[in-house]
């Protein structure tokens, strides 16, 4: 498997809630970090923590660049709160080692954030 096959398939399995799925495409030296929080996954720990996290919803692929080695995509994420649903996008970088993802680096934000005022001119907002 190519580093666009491995990645499309792992954020599909993690669309369809397929938990057990996950490990199919991941190293067994596979370690994950999260940029915006700055923790490192191992596997389990990673999927663990897929399986494992509160009131997820969706994972929707909407942009991907894929190659052999590496991989890139940018993800809208949802989940259900109290007050109806979370938005999120997710930026994931994918390396490749024996057709299975080596490394995964994740970026995460949430949606309809503000910049500063006076910091920039934002074109269509409101």
């Amino acid at each position: 498997m190519n580093a666009g096959e491995a990645l499309l398939g792992l954020m599909t399995a993690i669309d369809e809630h397929r938990w057990d799925d996950l490990e199919q495409y991941l190293h067994p030296q596979f370690t994950c970090v999260l940029v915006h929080t700055n923790e490192t996954f191992s596997r389990d720990e990673w999927v663990r923590f897929n399986a494992e996290y509160p009131d997820f919803d969706r994972l929707v692929v909407q942009e991907f660049v894929g190659g052999e080695t590496e991989a890139a995509c940018r993800s809208h994420v949802t989940g259900r709160t109290s007050t109806g649903t979370a938005h999120f996008q997710c930026a994931s970088f994918v390396r490749v080692k024996d057709g299975q993802i080596l490394h995964l680096t994740e970026v995460w934000t949430d949606v309809n954030q503000s910049p500063p005022p006076g910091t920039r001119l934002c074109i269509g907002r409101g």
